[in-house]
C-alpha cells in the first residue's frame, strides 16, 4: 500500500501502472524500426504524476531511448509536463486532459552544447481499457513535424 491519491491527480489517475508493448519508428533521416517499450506512471501523495519510459530494440535488446519526468495537472484539465533525456535536452510540455486522452505539445525545448537538435515534439496518448496508444510527432535536425513513433502497450501493474 502506498501513499493516497492526491486529489488533484484524479485526471491522471487513468495513467496509472507500467505499461509494455511493442511500437513501429520512422523519420526522414533514418529507416523504420521496430521497438519494445516500457512506460510508468506512479506517485508519491503529492499533486504530480513520475514518469519514466524506456525502449529497445526487438530482437537484441539493446538500449534505444530513455526518458524520466513529472507530469503536474493544471485547473480546467491542463497538464504540464516537464521531461529529461540522456541525449541531451529538457523540455516542457503543455496539454490538455480530455477522459482518458492526452494531447501534448512543446512549451519550451533546451538542449547542452552536444545535444541532438530538437526543436518541437507534440504527444498524443489514449487509454481504452488496459491499452496505452502512444503517439508522438517531433521537428528535429533541420526536419519540420513529422510522425515518428506509434506504440501499443498494455497495463502490466495495478494503479
Amino acid at each position: 500500500m502506498g501513499p493516497e491519491l492526491h486529489a488533484d491527480l484524479q485526471s491522471l489517475a487513468f495513467l496509472l501502472g507500467t505499461w509494455r508493448g511493442e511500437g513501429k519508428g520512422e523519420y526522414p533521416t533514418i529507416a523504420p524500426f521496430a521497438y519494445g517499450e516500457e512506460v510508468r506512471f506512479w506517485h508519491v501523495g503529492k499533486p504530480f504524476l513520475a514518469y519514466s519510459q524506456r525502449t529497445w530494440a526487438l530482437g537484441d535488446e539493446r538500449p534505444l531511448h530513455a526518458e524520466m519526468g513529472y507530469w503536474r495537472p493544471q485547473p480546467n484539465g491542463g497538464v504540464e509536463v516537464i521531461m529529461a533525456h540522456p541525449f541531451g535536452i529538457a523540455e516542457i510540455e503543455i496539454g490538455v486532459v480530455t477522459g482518458q486522452r492526452v494531447e501534448l505539445m512543446t512549451h519550451v525545448v533546451e538542449g547542452a552544447p552536444t545535444a541532438k537538435e530538437v526543436t518541437r515534439v507534440e504527444r498524443s496518448l489514449q487509454v481504452t481499457g488496459d491499452v496505452l496508444a502512444n503517439d508522438l510527432r517531433m521537428a528535429a535536425v533541420a526536419q519540420p513535424i513529422t510522425h515518428h513513433l506509434h506504440a501499443e502497450l498494455l497495463r502490466k501493474t495495478d494503479r
